[in-house]
């Protein structure tokens, strides 16, 4: 029997390797992780600060690899954004994903004026120690964060500056999670606008990168959903 495949999309300074915390937990699915450029396995290529050339390479990547019409798309952060672009950018393509995960933003048009990629380097340190998925020992390692620092600030540049407030909504179920710390959680039902089918959220301790303390009940949310739509 063909399994369906699971498109994953990493949040900013991520790359192929940020889900291998879960990965394990979908073996039920063909997971595929999908990367930007200038990282991970294509650390050679340019990086990218423009949102629509991000959709256009992942969806570029996420046609290339497609190889039945049952899969889904998850994004975390960043990669939230970009799973709602490719989403409709493959519909309008006739091959729309059975469902559509959301996690770590509560969605296009909620208003965040920090604009992250401009700030000075102290405070762009801070920022992202509040986030919580960078370890103060890793930004005080002066080499080490000058290596990270533009692959941040590129990715920041283009979850910051995307242009979906007014995105059309997908015809697909979407799932939509979040930690209880992060800003704007209140907010979460805004996913709610993008979608023209099954809308779901779901609330989980932590901040913004509550998804490591949680594996086991996301990767059950994915199969229940996944279940839900085989009826």
């Amino acid at each position: 029997m063909e399994r369906s495949q699971l498109f994953l999309l990493h949040f900013a300074g991520g790359n192929c390797y940020s889900f291998q915390f879960i990965a394990s937990m979908l073996s039920d699915f063909d997971v595929v992780t999908l990367e930007l450029p200038g990282r991970g396995r294509r650390m050679e290529e340019e990086l990218l600060k423009d949102f629509d050339q991000a959709a256009a390479d992942i969806f570029q990547q996420l046609m290339d690899r497609l190889v039945t019409r049952k899969f889904m798309i998850y994004g975390h952060s960043m990669g939230a954004y970009l799973a709602l672009r490719v989403s409709n950018m493959a519909a309008r393509c006739g091959k729309a994903p059975l469902y559509l995960f959301v996690s770590g933003n509560p969605g296009p048009g909620i208003r965040d004026d920090k604009k992250r990629y401009l700030l000075e380097s102290s405070a762009f340190v801070e920022e992202l120690v509040k986030l919580g998925g960078m370890p103060r020992e890793l930004v005080e390692n002066r080499e080490m964060f000058e290596f990270f620092e533009p692959i941040l600030r590129a990715d920041f540049e283009i979850a910051e500056r995307n242009e979906l407030a007014h995105e059309p909504a997908v015809s697909i179920p979407l799932f939509a999670i979040m930690g209880s710390e992060e800003e704007n959680v209140e907010k979460i039902d805004n996913w709610g606008r993008f979608t023209n089918a099954r809308f779901d959220y779901r609330i989980l301790g932590g901040d913004h990168f509550f998804i490591h303390k949680h594996p086991h009940t996301i990767a059950g949310i994915i199969k229940q959903s996944y279940r839900y739509m085989l009826g």
